[in-house]
């Protein structure tokens, strides 16, 4: 990542004299922790919390562009419910894509790479699959709508993909299915973006129901045999990095291609080393 000069940082538009990289999230105007005000999402600058922005007239079509705001989340959402339900449908089928998709370090050894990314779309039980999609739609529109939906995408595969590598590389010979590891990614990406806004009422009440929650699902293989912890950690840690680089890459034109590169690169280099070692 090539240097900015010091005229690319941003000062709080009431306090020039104080760097910062927050943002009102209604007019997009840097401030600086003293000027923000908690919101139900992000934080605002002084005039857009005033009383005479409490009311106002939102058109209708300004609420459908907002429900389409978040299509690659829903649209994951929608292919493993639909590859579950297919599959309790008509089992041979079902029993067709666990033979040909689902992860097996032994098979993978055999040349079938495809397997570390092709498992995240499967899962072994209907609680399986319900759990880890109200993750998806927990946290998946919050990362969606702040980063864009390329991005998105990018970090969800990469995340992903990192957790079948080291399955792949410490994981049991053995077979393993779900979206956990990608799950895992966006807690790790949503964890780091919250720690920067720690020092705000709800940006610290939001680390800490993530430390908590992170916490509670990360112990569960001590409790609940046959979890891939493995890969738990593996996209934990993915997303935990790519989320760090995203929160300091600068904002602007070509943004959205460098945060992509950014996953697919961590991704990249995670399976890489899972098939190579």
């Amino acid at each position: 990542m090539d240097p900015q000069p010091p005229a690319a940082v941003s000062t709080c538009y009431r306090h020039p004299d104080r760097p910062t990289r927050l943002a009102c999230s209604e007019c997009g105007r840097p401030i600086c922790p003293e000027c923000s005000r908690d919101a139900v999402v992000g934080q605002k600058c002084p005039e857009c919390t005033a009383p005479h922005q409490l009311t106002r007239v939102i058109p209708a079509r300004t609420l459908r562009h907002v429900n389409r705001s978040t299509p690659v989340t829903w649209v994951l959402i929608a292919l493993n419910i639909l590859l579950f339900a297919a599959g309790e449908l008509f089992p041979g089928f079902g029993n067709e894509l666990l033979q040909r998709a689902a992860h097996h370090p032994g098979l993978v050894d055999r040349g079938e790479w495809w397997r570390v990314i092709s498992a995240m779309f499967l899962h072994g039980g209907i609680l399986h699959v319900m759990f880890n999609m109200y993750a998806l739609w927990l946290f998946g529109p919050v990362l969606e709508r702040r980063f864009g939906s390329v991005s998105f995408l990018s970090l969800y595969l990469a995340a992903g993909a990192a957790g079948g590598a080291l399955y792949q590389v410490i994981g049991p010979d053995a077979w393993a299915v779900g979206a956990s590891g990608a799950i895992f990614g966006l807690f790790g990406a949503l964890l780091i973006a919250s720690y920067r806004q720690r020092h705000t009422r709800a940006g610290a009440a939001t680390f800490s129901q993530l430390v908590l929650l992170l916490g509670i699902n990360l112990s569960l293989p001590l409790f609940i045999g046959n979890i891939a912890w493995q890969a738990h950690v593996g996209g934990l840690a993915a997303g935990a990095v790519i989320g760090a680089v995203w929160d300091r890459l600068p904002r602007g034109p070509g943004s959205t291609w460098k945060r992509t590169a950014v996953a697919l690169l961590v991704g990249g280099a995670a399976m890489a080393a899972g098939l190579l070692l």
